[in-house]
């Protein structure tokens, strides 16, 4: 029967007729861009001129909200809303769970009369009440306070999600308790922004800079794998967990390297073009689509945007994509590691600071020169150093386990890669005699047609956890599946620590030469901290050994990592920016390993289930059946059987370890989490090492051959 299912899907997926993407648009019409956004133009379309200018003031230089625009916004947005099809509103906000949430209210009011209108009043756009006893709180919440508050952030635009028989009005918020808590994502970030735009004020204005606005910008690439959904629904595992328990990796997977940058399928290609359509009708700009190293996976980039409104639009790309791959009878798994033996995929988190409009990142044609950028990446780099065990925790998880550190993605120790141009600037800024810098060149490439292509100063890293790409750097340790919220809190915190730091030095300077005080400041910086840089490859043996003798943390699992919420010194750091009150910091440490000891425990009872209920069975009769022919061809007198043997041997052995190490699961998920991962990983060898023995046609789950390449 489980044979029959595989081919059905196999057969399903060959005689798919692929259809046209759904909703594409000519390349030259754009008019749609952005259509279910209630941006600055739907703004003043719909707003009298001077709510209008208010509102997009708040938006675009973080101006203060006047409360007394919110009902003219709320009537605006709801005739918007209804002109597009909206029936329900929500207030879209983003918990402690990762993921987003929301629930629907109608704009059906009753009137005393009994008539009914469609109203949506002002309190309805700034504050919701959801329930907050029920999403993870780490104990700021119990389940008989139920009270919470979503609380309307007008930087990030109202948008509209469609559905197949209506419409809803969206509005992101924060999320705090009845007692002022963030029980979210969103407010801590909006609370770190704030704290890197005051350092940043104030140490530009070292420089004798003016005030201007400070805009910290994200540019996030996504990865992700696309399944047919005839195998996704076989295979409880990724039903489950979104990752495949059990899997024997096929005997071609990733190693041609035959995948990455490779032509598009139709159908893949498709799906592309629609998640592109539906992401520019929300204002996303989708920019870059690509397969990725391994079979199956794919990656989309969009451009670089203000860094709260790219955390929200980073949320709804996930969801997107989920949505479109259903429409499309395939299925898109964020997991970061939902097959073994492959690449696992990531978010790399792209970040910028710009002032005034210039970003302070971009190290101009001659960085000796830049006092403003070297003092912004001494900053960081002190940061980095003090800080790269909160910058680790930010991105720990389950499915993260899985993938930092192995030969796809930056280890779990957190590094600093420069290149060779700043990396020399750093040298010689630290001995005190530069005079000059490497230029970027001009390489030629052996073919006498091609002129000489500009080569840039710096080379990439693929292996560094934070590089330096140019004018951003380049965190490559966020997970696939996680928000880009938590790290990005962490980071513009630890930078504005810093920042302020220096700036407080810089306002003790006491007369002589401003640019010589500056350098011996500078200097100390990097003496102190350069530890943290590593221009070298990051996955071999010989860096953790360095990385090891300089004193740096390497910390490899979640359950290491998440202590850095309580280190006292961490506390005091997130306390006193305002970023998390100590209580807050602690919950999230709670509330992250109370999630990972979850899954954890998920993915074992799992395990344990599908090796009882599918693999031994299956094994058994495949058992029984080569004992079967083995005593018939002794019956017949037949001779040798040395063939016969060695299978039933096999499989035999095989049953034994499998029925022997469900046992160890079984007790192992009544400890602790460790044990529970080396008992499931056991397990795991033995069931792979079957799906080679047991007969293809007997096998019950789809097989990696099939789900990663059959699409």
């Amino acid at each position: 029967m489980n044979t029959l299912n595989r081919n059905f899907a196999v057969n399903a997926i060959a005689g798919r007729i692929t259809p046209p993407p759904m909703t594409a648009k000519p390349v030259e019409d754009l008019n749609f861009y952005g259509e279910d956004v209630f941006g600055p133009e739907t703004m003043r379309k719909y707003l009298p001129k001077a709510t209008a200018e208010k509102l997009i003031g708040t938006i675009k230089l973080g101006l203060p909200l006047d409360p007394d625009i919110a009902a003219d916004v709320a009537h605006a947005m709801k005739r918007w809303a209804l002109e597009r099809g909206a029936t329900h509103f929500t207030h879209w906000f983003q918990p402690l769970t990762g993921s987003t949430a929301e629930k629907h209210d109608s704009f059906l009011e009753i009137k005393a009369d009994g008539q009914p209108i469609m109203s949506f009043s002002g309190k309805n756009l700034i504050v919701g009440e959801p329930d907050a006893s029920s999403f993870p709180s780490g104990g700021l919440r119990c389940t008989f306070e139920a009270r919470g508050y979503t609380a309307w952030d007008p930087t990030s635009p109202a948008f509209i999600k469609r559905h197949s028989n209506g419409a809803t009005l969206c509005i992101p918020t924060a999320f705090c308790s009845y007692t002022g808590e963030a029980l979210d994502k969103k407010t801590p970030l909006l609370r770190s922004m704030q704290a890197i735009s005051n350092a940043t004020q104030r140490l530009m204005k070292c420089f004798g800079k003016g005030p201007e606005k400070v805009t910290i910008t994200l540019g996030a690439e996504q990865e992700y794998f696309l399944i047919d959904k005839n195998f996704y629904l076989q295979r409880p595992d990724l039903v489950q967990t979104g990752r495949t328990i059990f899997g024997a990796v096929p005997a071609k997977h990733q190693q041609l390297e035959d995948h990455y940058f490779g032509s598009i399928k139709t159908r893949v290609l498709n799906f592309m073009t629609e998640v592109e359509c539906e992401l520019w009708k929300l204002g996303i700009p989708a920019k870059t689509r690509h397969n990725e190293v391994a079979p199956a996976q794919f990656e989309l980039a969009p451009m670089f945007e203000e860094l709260n409104l790219a955390v929200d639009h980073n949320m709804l790309i996930m969801e997107v994509l989920r949505t479109v791959a259903d429409r499309n009878g395939l299925v898109c798994l964020l997991h970061e590691k939902p097959f073994a033996g492959v690449n696992g995929s990531g978010k790399h988190n792209n970040w910028a600071l710009a002032y005034g409009g210039v970003n302070l990142l971009n190290p101009g044609n001659d960085p000796h020169q830049n006092a403003i950028f070297l003092t912004v990446l001494c900053a960081i780099i002190r940061a980095l150093d003090l800080h790269s065990d909160l910058l680790r925790c930010a991105v720990t998880g389950a499915g993260n386990d899985h993938r930092l550190g192995a030969n796809e993605a930056p280890p779990a120790i957190i590094s600093m890669y420069l290149g060779d141009q700043l990396n020399d600037v750093i040298e010689q800024l630290e001995s005190g005699h530069a005079r000059s810098s490497k230029k970027a060149s001009s390489m030629r490439i052996g073919v006498d047609t091609l002129p000489p292509l500009p080569r840039d100063a710096t080379d990439r890293n693929r292996t560094s956890p934070f590089a330096f790409t140019g004018n951003k750097f380049e965190f490559r340790a966020p997970g696939s599946s996680q928000s880009c919220s938590g790290p990005n809190m962490i980071l513009n915190t630890i930078v504005a620590d810093s920042m302020d730091e220096i700036a407080g030095r810089i306002e003790k300077f006491k007369g002589g030469d401003f640019n010589a005080n500056l350098q011996e400041l500078l200097q100390e910086i990097i003496k102190k901290h350069k530890r943290i840089i590593f221009n070298g490859d990051n996955y071999s043996d010989a860096w953790k050994l360095e990385a090891e003798r300089r004193g740096l943390p390497n910390k490899a699992t979640t359950m290491e990592a998440l202590r850095a919420y309580l280190k006292p010194e961490n506390i005091k750091l997130l306390t006193r920016y305002g970023i998390l009150s100590e209580t807050e910091a602690k919950s999230r440490y709670e509330v992250f390993l109370e999630e990972y000891h979850r899954r954890i425990r998920i993915e074992g009872s799992l395990a344990l289930e599908m090796a009882r209920n599918m693999i031994i069975p299956c094994v058994r009769d495949e058992y029984t059946a080569s004992l079967t022919a083995l005593n018939a061809a002794a019956a017949a007198k037949i001779p040798g059987n040395i063939g016969l043997k060695k299978v039933a041997s096999d499989l035999g052995s095989g049953l034994d370890e499998l029925i022997a190490k469900t046992e160890t699961l079984g007790a192992a998920l009544n400890g602790e989490h460790e044990g529970i991962i080396f008992a499931m990983n056991d397990l795991r060898k033995t069931v792979d090492a079957m799906e080679m023995l047991v007969a293809d046609d007997k096998w019950p789950l789809p097989k990696y051959r099939e789900m990663l390449f059959i699409y």
